[in-house]
């Protein structure tokens, strides 16, 4: 495995979605490793950061709008006298169910931003070493019985999900990051733009949206008695946001352009179970009594569109660059838990449960 001390200190690196969950993880990570960091985030009136405040000195802050091309082109632009830059493009609309909500912002979002990133760093002539763009697993969907037999199988007969799989969009989500990963793979192909596209499968931790899974446990958890979920059949292979991390970075450094690269925990769990361990840990750390896990009907994604089973296979990425998850789930949970019994007020008012 490479030393990311050695091929990250002083480069120069472009993150979207800066501000963000993953995006703020990648950079602390980044300012970690000595990198010289230009973070992209969404204008507002305030120029407030939600998760980078505490970096804003130590990385160089780009504010506009992946929607708006001229913001993105003057961005870039402030790298176009460096070398060999990096470029993780992790800004999106990445809530499944605001997609039904808002798909209008979604399909702008997703796809004409990422043209705009990807036309800008043609256009300005980038010398870019990768353009590392984020997928994800939702791109998979169902398993078309008619289609099992293209899909690679476990010993325990359950389908593992890796760069030769099938894909299967079942949501406007989805849809638009499918479309983003084939932009991004346009133009390494027209233009030879070093891209990959990374298929993220369920990154959880710290600091992500309690609109998520994840965040909507535990913080219903943390302020009363009753935890309202959605459907508690599906699976998801849950990987804790640091090993996420590296995984890009990975990727990034070791990757082959062209190429595309999954990674995640590699083992999933029901919506159930996974409930059940966040509340039976914060109930051992003495954050709440047990909770009564209800289903809400209005939780469920709307007609087919819920995907039922999630599970990577790593294979690729693990033997080409040694990357593998080091995070269990029990160790996750407990980090997120103190994340957010500590950080109410960056919660509290953006919950979508009342």
């Amino acid at each position: 495995m490479i030393d990311l001390t050695d091929e990250l200190s002083e480069r120069p690196v472009f993150v979207t979605g800066a501000d963000g969950f993953v995006g703020s993880h990648l950079i602390d990570t980044l300012v970690d490793y000595d990198a010289d960091v230009h973070a992209f985030v969404r204008a507002s009136s305030s120029g407030e950061l939600q998760n980078i405040q505490h970096q804003q000195d130590s990385v160089r802050i780009h504010r506009g709008d992946l929607r708006d091309p001229h913001s993105v082109r003057v961005a870039l632009a402030d790298l176009a006298d460096r070398t060999e830059i990096l470029i993780f493009h992790l800004g999106a609309q990445a809530h499944v169910g605001e997609s039904w909500d808002r798909p209008y912002e979604t399909v702008d979002a997703n796809v004409m931003g990422t043209l705009h990133l990807l036309q800008a760093t043609v256009d300005l002539d980038l010398d870019i070493t990768k353009f590392d763009t984020a997928g994800t697993s939702e791109e998979y969907g169902n398993v078309k019985q008619e289609m099992r037999d293209k899909h690679d199988i476990g010993t325990d007969d359950r389908v593992l999900l890796s760069e030769r799989s099938p894909v299967n969009p079942t949501s406007i989500y989805a849809t638009s990051k499918l479309a983003a990963d084939f932009l991004t793979m346009n133009f390494h192909d027209a233009y030879g733009l070093p891209t990959v596209t990374t298929r993220m499968f369920n990154n959880y931790g710290p600091r992500q949206n309690p609109r998520f899974i994840t965040g909507t446990i535990i913080t219903q958890a943390l302020t009363r008695d009753v935890v309202e979920l959605g459907d508690l059949e599906p699976k998801r292979d849950m990987c804790f946001v640091g090993d996420g991390v590296e995984g890009h970075l990975h990727v990034a450094l070791e990757g082959n352009a062209g190429e595309q690269y999954v990674y995640g925990h590699g083992e999933n769990v029901s919506m159930q179970e996974w409930a059940d361990m966040i509340l039976a840990i914060g109930a051992e750390r003495g954050h709440w009594d047990r909770p009564e896990i209800v289903q809400d009907p209005d939780r469920f994604r709307p007609g087919d569109s819920e995907v039922m089973e999630l599970l990577v296979g790593f294979e690729k990425l693990r033997e080409q660059t040694g990357w593998e998850p080091q995070t269990s789930w029990e160790q996750g949970i407990s980090r997120t838990i103190d994340w957010y019994a500590e950080n109410e007020e960056a919660w509290i008012g953006r919950v979508d449960w009342k």
